[in-house]
């Protein structure tokens, strides 16, 4: 990833460059994830340094859309075949489990230069985490699934109401290849003497965005971190309407949660087929060991009707073997018309509206 900056903070990885007297440049550290083009840089109004007293570089913000030549917008041709894996584990209309307070951004996207700006303008009602009752917070910038390149924003002094208006340049990406990312801005309270902490986050796949529209101003509410994170699965299904043949395969998973002394887990497969709340069939997977990343390629067949598919759900849990006590559930999906999430539910959705097709996709699991 290229990156270019003129921000009041440093990079998480990289070195930042300049002095007080230029007029272009800033950071560049080198490698996308999956071998992408694509890099960002970022630049702000404020007094041009850094928390540790750096002078940054100005920037060039003369940036703008332009509509395509024919036909719609080139930002929705993404809409008519979209992957389904990473964006869906994001989709959430769920409420916050507590209020840890809003933030607010805008997105353009500059179709000449392939360039998402981001402005993170402002955000309201944070939780005090210092004793003085204020926190000092900064937003902490990614593009999903790369988590290797990071941007941060100025830290804001003790306050519960900080306003950046700093922006980000997001430089080399083609339409299709960002909407097929997830926007996650995590806002952090700055501790000088120990570990940082986390305030709230928000995830934006940008498939949902109109990049058509120049102004695209949001105002989301943050979500806590989650403090029980069970790791994600990936499977797939598929249903054959003639033979009645329901077909579930557990692909992989990965960053499970550990279960063992030696900080890893010997998970394996169970899945549970639900006609209404009643237990019908069981199957099981063969143990991986010694692993937070399985691979399983365990594949399971239900002889489902037609007429009872709407009806039916699959409860799929990933288990940790013990030889000595009790084997311990990791985390668990339910697919189903009522699945355990939005995306559950969109891929048993996805699955009977295109029968004879596989469909796959990745989903968080959820604790027991």
């Amino acid at each position: 990833m290229h990156v270019r900056r003129n921000s009041t903070t440093a990079l998480t990885k990289g070195t930042v460059a300049g002095s007080s007297g230029g007029a272009s440049g800033g950071a560049s550290v080198g490698g996308a994830a999956g071998g992408a083009a694509g890099g960002a840089r970022s630049d702000e109004g404020a007094d041009g340094k850094d928390p540790s007293g750096r002078t940054l570089l100005p920037v060039n913000k003369n940036l703008g859309n332009v509509k395509a030549e024919h036909g719609a917008h080139p930002s929705m041709a993404f809409f008519q075949n979209r992957s389904l894996s990473l964006v869906d584990m994001y989709i959430d209309t769920s409420e916050p489990t507590e209020n840890v307070g809003q933030i607010q951004f805008s997105m353009e996207y500059n179709f000449n230069e392939m360039t998402l700006i981001l402005r993170i303008m402002q955000a309201k009602e944070l939780p005090a985490k210092d004793l003085s009752g204020t926190s000092d917070p900064y937003v902490r910038v990614t593009l999903l699934p790369d988590k290797k390149h990071k941007l941060e924003t100025k830290i804001k002094r003790r306050t519960l109401h900080p306003k950046w208006h700093e922006t980000f340049y997001f430089e080399g990406f083609p339409i299709q290849k960002l909407q097929s990312r997830v926007l996650h801005l995590h806002v952090f309270d700055y501790d000088r003497f120990s570990r940082d902490d986390s305030i709230g986050e928000v995830h934006i796949p940008l498939c949902q965005v109109d990049f058509s529209e120049k102004n695209n101003t949001f105002w989301k509410a943050l979500h806590p971190l989650e403090k029980n994170k069970c790791g994600e699965i990936l499977c797939s299904l598929m249903y054959q309407p003639s033979t009645s043949e329901l077909t579930l395969t557990v692909i992989k998973c990965r960053n499970l949660k550990a279960k063992d002394i030696n900080g890893k887990s010997d998970p394996y497969v169970k899945v549970w087929l639900y006609f209404g709340e009643k237990r019908i069939e069981k199957k099981k997977s063969e143990v991986q060991f010694c692993t937070l990343n399985p691979e399983f390629h365990f594949t399971v067949m239900f002889d489902v009707p037609w007429e009872r598919i709407r009806e039916c759900q699959l409860n799929v849990t990933i288990m940790d073997h013990d030889k000595v006590g009790r084997n311990e559930a990791i985390g668990k999906i339910m697919l189903g018309k009522a699945g355990s999430g939005t995306s559950e539910t969109k891929h048993w959705s996805d699955m009977i509206t295109k029968p004879r097709q596989t469909v796959v996709m990745w989903h968080r699991l959820k604790p027991e």
